[in-house]
């Protein structure tokens, strides 16, 4: 007898039969959703290993940072290579580069005086000091500071050399300490320890030489808990007579809360404050600024008005001579800033220049240097479109000539060569086909001829010039080239050393594709921009992704990473692993581009480049049509975090999900110089209508609110303000407060699950993996 008949044409198949081709089909069903789907547990175990802590562990040699030693052109730095950690020696001059001492014998002698087995290649301190003409160096290992001979290896612990203390200030010449007692100032020579009292009038919080801070938290309920550690605040004259500081008036000070549910310990809430004058507001806390002559003992007020907190930006700067002083005077909204001299003996002024705007004077770029004895000085402006240099008379206030000119952006003042009459700085947006966020360093004469590219590579730059002026060490990459790290010399530019190149190749094995930097015109069709998209590392161009925009718009900021390390250490890259592509893109109003491009933000910050965002993912789905823009979410931190949420308000028919966390989302709420530098002062109506609770009525989309409960940079009553207006709206949305989390919310494992979760079950569709653990960072 046939044991497994062939089934008979034109007969229905038995149960049995039925059975094994539904159990195929959902063993076929079930292998295709493994093989296509996306948001699943192994996703989350790929994204969870390119968190910033993971993806450090696979990349080495990505960074020189100069250690330089005294004043000269020599320096060490830390090399993190496969094998483990060296420290490396520079001789600049001598262009040579080796071991800074031998590893393994410094790791015998650890071994021989502590009795623990140290290896070469992992040796327990992370910072020396060359001493005795870097004959030795001195390390902390635990409790010890110890100090090795070079030649010898012989090993012995000495006296750390103490730290100043930060309560009190020693002059220049080492004669004279100033310190605070009682609210007023004091001195005491260091020669004789006798004390002389500067002051008689302060009070509590009306006292002299206290630094006026943003961010101190005082707690209410516990004031025993309290630490005072407020710094002195003076700066002594060059030649040690004098000294200069402020008086701060605090009585009227304002104050922002934060109420802690878990204490570490007991059960009673805590509540904390913090002083925070707001936008808008009259009754702030007032700064005025007096010298004091060391050896009269005389007081003397410089005639300037009190400023406000809002637009105080520390003491007086004293100039070489010590009988001059300069400082910045703003006007409130940021409008205006006048350069003013002072007289060290009369405490009189004189406005040397003023820079004003219609719209605001960015505080970023906003400085000034001095050479040919102070003279001369260079001023930075973005008066004629760009941010340039300005060559003026200091007596006159005369403008002698604009320095820098054309379509590009002068970053950062290097090094002045005053003999030769040149100047080193750092520009972007000069070279033709760049990204024109590219930092790139120039020499040019101080009449302005002669410009002069001395880093070729098409790369984003980063600099560190040696002290005595002859020496920068370059370390450049971009998102998508690994980095190289190379000693130049500063005149002409020209490669002395190749230092480091990044060994990626553990990054490349877990399956890294470098992120695509892409350039997209705004919304206006004429203005590029430039973003990066990330894409997942088992990306497949046959199938349709959902698209989430990492936003931050701040226009003090570019979010768009340029660099290679911030292209890989980020949270665009973990996201787009659970099956999303992931853009980020810098709109019309952020920084570090032309004026005009700029003040497209003021009194426009509710705008977040968000038709621009837009725009530009309708040209890269063009290109790329794997991009499913029927599935577009966003998310953000601070101003990205209103942004967030700004976008779900403004653009329900584009933006279906978005994770805004701590978010600024009212700007009457924040601290009041940033809204004010770009919303303008007084607050006007501008200010609600961009308000996220103005707008709240207009949620269509999936909202989650993260916001930490001790964040006194953005506080969490923005957040549970804007969800107490959703509920009055009778909107669905989520909300989670993280106890006794800052403003810091990046690496917090709950926050970066919750957010994967959100946007996976919403923008996927599909369930996410239950209470994944993400084991990289601590659940505090």
């Amino acid at each position: 007898m046939e044991r497994n008949p062939k089934p008979q044409k034109g007969k229905i198949m038995g149960l049995k039969d039925s059975r094994f081709w539904i159990v195929l089909l959902f063993v076929w069903v079930a292998i295709g959703s493994q093989l296509f789907a996306q948001g699943t547990f192994e996703d989350y175990k790929r994204a969870e290993k390119f968190l910033t802590k993971n993806v450090d562990s696979l990349i080495f040699k990505t960074y020189v940072e100069p250690h330089w030693i005294d004043k000269t052109s020599q320096f060490w730095y830390q090399n993190k290579t496969r094998e483990g950690k060296t420290f490396i020696f520079v001789n600049s001059k001598q262009a040579l580069k080796k071991r800074a001492f031998d590893h393994q014998q410094l790791a015998a002698s650890l071994t021989e005086l502590t009795g623990k087995t140290y290896k070469e290649l992992a040796l327990p301190f992370d910072e020396i000091t060359f001493i005795d003409s870097c004959q030795s160096i001195q390390f902390d290992v635990d409790t010890l500071h110890l100090q090795c001979n070079l030649k010898s290896y012989q090993l012995k612990e000495v006296q750390k050399e103490e730290k100043p203390n930060p309560k009190e200030s020693k002059s220049p010449d080492g004669k004279w300490i100033a310190f605070v007692r009682d609210h007023n100032l004091f001195i005491k020579s260091t020669d004789s320890g006798k004390e002389f009292q500067l002051t008689h009038n302060g009070v509590e919080k009306y006292d002299y030489a206290t630094p006026i801070s943003w961010y101190k938290i005082i707690n209410e309920s516990n004031p025993e808990l309290n630490k005072d550690d407020s710094e002195i605040d003076v700066a002594w004259s060059p030649d040690s007579k004098k000294l200069v500081t402020s008086k701060v008036d605090r009585r009227k000070a304002k104050k922002l809360y934060l109420y802690q549910s878990m204490p570490d310990s007991g059960y009673r809430a805590h509540v904390h404050s913090y002083e925070r004058a707001l936008p808008g507001e009259t009754d702030l806390t007032m700064e005025e600024f007096y010298i004091f002559d060391v050896y009269s003992k005389k007081q003397i007020r410089i005639d300037v008005k009190p400023l406000s907190s809002v637009v105080a930006w520390g003491n007086p700067t004293w100039m070489k001579n010590s009988e001059k002083l300069w400082m910045y005077k703003w006007k409130r909204g940021y409008w205006k800033v006048e350069l003013l001299e002072i007289d060290a003996n009369t405490g009189k002024t004189r406005t040397v220049l003023v820079e004003q705007s219609d719209t605001f004077v960015d505080v970023a770029y906003t400085e000034v240097k001095f050479l040919q004895g102070e003279k001369e000085f260079i001023w930075m402006s973005e008066r004629d479109g760009w941010n340039h240099l300005y060559l003026y008379e200091w007596a006159t206030g005369k403008l002698k000539n604009q320095i820098t000119k054309g379509k590009f952006f002068a970053r950062e003042i290097i090094s002045i060569d005053e003999k030769n009459r040149q100047l080193y700085f750092v520009g972007a947006g000069r070279e033709e086909g760049r990204d024109p966020y590219y930092r790139h360093f120039y020499r040019i004469n101080l009449d302005g001829s002669d410009l002069t590219l001395l880093t070729e590579e098409n790369a984003e730059h980063d600099f560190s010039l040696s002290p005595d002026k002859k020496f920068i060490v370059d370390n450049y990459s971009r998102v998508n080239l690994p980095p190289k790290a190379l000693l130049r010399n500063l005149h002409d530019g020209k490669m002395i050393l190749e230092l480091e190149e990044a060994d990626i190749q553990d990054l490349l094995a877990k399956g890294y594709h470098f992120p695509e930097p892409f350039k997209v015109k705004a919304r206006d069709g004429k203005t590029d921009l430039y973003g990066v998209i990330f894409r997942p590392t088992h990306f497949d161009p046959n199938k349709k992704y959902p698209v989430i925009d990492g936003t931050y718009s701040g226009p003090q900021a570019v979010r768009t990473p340029k660099s290679f390390r911030r292209g890989l250490r980020n949270s665009d890259q973990p996201l787009a692993e659970l099956g999303f592509i992931v853009i980020t893109i810098d709109g019309l109003g952020t920084a570090k581009r032309s004026k005009k491009f700029h003040n497209f933000s003021y009194k426009n910050l509710g705008d977040i480049g968000c038709d621009d965002h837009i725009a530009g993912m309708k040209q890269l789905a063009k290109k790329y049509p794997y991009m499913d823009l029927t599935r577009v979410g966003i998310y953000g931190h601070s101003a990205g975090g209103y942004d967030a949420a700004h976008a779900l308000l403004i653009r329900p028919d584009f933006y279906k999900v978005g994770v805004a966390s701590a978010g600024n989302h009212d700007h009457q709420m924040a601290k009041a110089w940033w809204p004010e530098l770009w919303m303008g002062f007084p607050v006007e109506d501008h200010y609600v209508e961009q308000s996220n609770i103005t707008l709240a009525k207009n949620l269509k989309g999936k909202l989650l609110l993260v916001h930490g409960d001790m964040d006194n940079n953005v506080n969490p009553a923005s957040s549970l303000r804007l969800a107490g207006e959703l509920i009055k709206q009778n909107k669905d949305f989520e909300l989670v407060i993280i106890p006794n989390r800052n403003h810091s919310l990046v690496t917090h494992p709950y926050f970066t699950r919750k957010r994967w979760d959100f946007f996976v079950k919403h923008l996927l569709g599909v369930e996410p993996p239950p209470e994944y653990f993400i084991k990289s960072y601590e659940y505090k």
